[in-house]
């Protein structure tokens, strides 16, 4: 109790001193909280996030509510905030400017996770014909000189789903697991189709002496091969995707966003990190150098922990110019 106590008037304290604090800044500086990020903070991640932050922070209902308002009304907010502030926007064309771009972000950030959980909700529909018209273009992306012979054939196995009816496998993505294959294979077609081939054929490598004198009988037979051990490709991008997704709602892909969407991110964002978040798996996968498909798992928590380090760096931009990397091709 009397550390709970503690607690609660340490924390009335800081509050209470924070805002005489910034109200002290204030009559020293003739700027507002949010003058003073926009001018001495430069655009991106770090002065959105800081705005976000102060306007969530505010004692005012008003600022704490405008980041959840319609894009539409977001002009009509900023001219609320200057009024609320007593900023003449006259004396201050640039701060409308800046508030404006970053509610966007944050305004569309949120709106993008609601879209992005539409998409994760809604069910795979064999019956749907969008839903399967979708389907047969993931297979055509990326086998484009192999006909598939049936809708239920085992050939869909050969990009990485379970069983001979794909629509199974979506069931803990949803569309959204879809969406993300598709988009990965018909726009970056060069590079999954690379990953593809690497997940099927892994090829001969020489192991050390070093190694073989550490490993089984059983154990080198599987560490002959290439570092690019089998896995199944259209699974794991429908785990990548849960993954993207985890990142998205907890709020760590703010910082990349941020970074690379001038106004609101869109889905296409999403599907661009996505895109970049399975490349970047593939390659740190065959670092990783695991024994079998079993150490899946712990490879993928690895990789969950350094992007949510990287993304910790308000100026990182996961892929700022997204395009295919040359560098895979050639592995």
């Amino acid at each position: 109790f009397v550390r709970m106590f503690i607690q609660v008037c340490l924390y009335f304290y800081c509050k209470c001193l924070w805002r005489c604090l910034k109200f002290v800044v204030r009559k020293l500086t003739g700027q507002c909280e949010l003058q003073r990020i926009c001018y001495n903070t430069k655009p991106g991640a770090a002065r959105t996030m800081k705005i976000e932050a102060s306007l969530k922070g505010s004692k005012s209902k008003r600022l704490q509510t405008s980041v959840n308002v319609h894009p539409d009304a977001i002009e009509k907010t900023i001219d609320d905030i200057m009024e609320l502030k007593r900023i003449n926007p006259d004396v201050n064309p640039q701060l409308g400017v800046s508030l404006q771009a970053c509610l966007l972000q944050i305004v569309g950030y949120r709106n993008l996770i609601a879209e992005v959980e539409k998409l994760r909700r809604e069910p795979y529909d064999s019956e749907n014909p969008q839903h399967e018209e979708m389907l047969l273009k993931l297979w055509k992306c990326l086998k484009p000189n192999s006909p598939l012979k049936a809708r239920i054939s085992k050939q869909w196995c050969e990009i990485g789903f379970q069983g001979d009816d794909p629509k199974t496998d979506f069931r803990g993505m949803g569309l959204l697991g879809l969406y993300n294959l598709v988009y990965f294979a018909e726009w970056d077609t060069e590079v999954a189709q690379q990953v593809l081939t690497d997940s099927l054929h892994p090829k001969y490598r020489e192991v050390t002496k070093k190694e073989l004198s550490q490993l089984s009988i059983a154990e080198w037979e599987k560490k002959k091969f290439d570092k690019a051990i089998g896995y199944s490709f259209a699974i794991v991008g429908i785990n990548i995707t849960d993954l993207t997704y985890n990142l998205l709602v907890s709020g760590a892909l703010k910082t990349h966003f941020y970074n690379v969407a001038p106004e609101a991110p869109t889905l296409t964002h999403f599907q661009q990190t996505f895109c970049y978040l399975m490349h970047e798996f593939h390659k740190f996968w065959i670092d990783e150098d695991p024994l079998d498909i079993m150490e899946f798992n712990r490879v993928r928590e690895k990789f969950y922990k350094r992007i949510l380090r990287q993304l910790q760096n308000p100026e990182m931009a996961l892929c700022p110019h997204f395009a295919a990397s040359e560098s895979l091709i050639n592995m």
